[in-house]
């Protein structure tokens, strides 16, 4: 396995990790934890020597896993965990100096290690100031608890002023072929300060397997099933990029995932994607990507792939007016009788303002980031919404209003 470096940071790791939440959570039904156990150490005898985990994850028991898993192999292995959930009481967040504290101190029990290599805030915290929290992880580093620092999901400017206290090695995110809000501010932001990349999600959690459809069915308690992104309706309309995967891969001697895995490597030799997987086979799969080689062209036939599937068309101008703390993300809408165009969308209040987009009776929005599905029909009242108006026929205009 290739080895990168996160960033400036000097924290070097397999070209690709492991992300090892489904072994404990959110998909169902759970594995076995000592098959788990098993493909952990596997992993690293296929030479993976990042491992991604949180005390959420369970709670707590994937971190108890990642730590019995990886004990025999410490010296070789690189060991990334999050504080910053309120257990219990979820979506709550909680990065006050005295919990991140206490939040270590009980992984590294769970994890028994002495000093975690990268810890993330798993999300920003809007009560307490990103300099506390660069703070806290600063006097732990020098206590010698932590190595290096991360964030997740967090914006530019909540990136500068962390990083203007303690150096962040890596930003974790999602970012993948149907997912790529990334690219407008935080790529360049991540570069120019010498911050490495981890996406989660980057083979669209399973989607861009290929081995979805619009008939694939979701266990009980999967909670894919309660994202909109993954209704049969989404599925079916976001299938052309998939197919290019396909037909790529046949090329390539690749599969689906290990061209969505390859596209990822290409970006930048400063991320490092850590798809997870409960099974051995996906586990060599997975890693078989970082062998794939994809070529200038390869590369534009999957950008003009994606734009057919979810375009940008650079020619309209699109804004977009989003609440506090929720970025913008590109949108695709699929057109019943015409096709698919463009836009961005603010998930917090389901509404946006795009220019290029002709006026329909009805058509889907589907949000690539945030998993939003809204509605988007023809109107000439505002409704007090956003209105969504189009320079291609003047006069008129369409309301972005939330499935209900």
């Amino acid at each position: 396995m290739q080895k990168r470096l996160l960033g400036k940071s000097g924290l070097e790791v397999s070209a690709l990790g492991l992300g090892c939440m489904g072994m404990t959570h959110a998909y169902f039904p759970l594995p076995d934890k000592q098959e788990m156990i098993s493909l952990t150490r596997q992993a690293v005898d296929l030479g993976v020597t990042f491992f991604d985990t949180a005390e959420i994850y369970g709670p707590y028991n994937n971190e108890e896993l990642v730590g019995e898993a990886l004990a025999p192999v410490r010296d070789k292995v690189v060991i990334a965990t999050k504080f910053g959930f309120k257990v219990g009481a979820m979506p709550g967040v909680d990065s006050r100096p005295e919990h991140i504290r206490e939040v270590t101190e009980a992984s590294l029990k769970r994890l028994k290690i002495d000093c975690i290599d990268l810890l993330y805030q798993h999300r920003p915290d809007p009560n307490v100031p990103i300099e506390d929290v660069a703070g806290t992880v600063k006097d732990l580093i020098r206590e010698g608890k932590v190595k290096h620092f991360g964030l997740s999901e967090s914006d530019a400017a909540t990136i500068r002023r962390a990083h203007a206290v303690q150096p962040v090695a890596a930003l974790q995110s999602e970012y993948s072929l149907w997912t790529r809000d990334l690219e407008d501010n935080i790529l360049p932001t991540l570069e120019e300060l010498g911050i490495g990349l981890v996406p989660f999600s980057p083979l669209g959690r399973g989607y861009l397997t290929g081995k979805m459809d619009e008939t694939t069915s979701l266990e009980k308690g999967d909670f894919r099933a309660g994202l909109p992104r993954f209704t049969a309706e989404a599925r079916k309309a976001n299938v052309a990029l998939v197919e290019l995967l396909k037909s790529l891969g046949v090329r390539k001697s690749a599969t689906p995932a290990q061209i969505a895995l390859a596209w990822l490597l290409a970006q930048k030799p400063w991320i490092v994607p850590i798809p997870g997987t409960t099974k051995l086979h996906r586990l060599e799969e997975n890693i078989g990507a970082a062998s794939v080689v994809l070529s200038a062209a390869d590369l534009q036939d999957i950008e003009t792939a994606a734009a057919v599937s979810m375009p940008c068309n650079s020619s309209a101008e699109s804004s977009m007016l989003a609440a506090p703390m929720f970025s913008s993300s590109r949108c695709s809408f699929v057109v019943p009788g015409i096709g698919t165009t463009h836009g961005f969308c603010a998930s917090s209040q389901a509404r946006a303002i795009c220019a290029g987009v002709a006026p329909l009776a009805s058509a889907t929005l589907f949000n690539r980031s945030t998993s939003a599905t809204l509605a988007l029909r023809a109107s000439a009242v505002k409704r007090g919404s956003v209105a969504l108006k189009s320079p291609a026929s003047s006069g008129v205009d369409s309301s972005i209003l939330p499935v209900r």
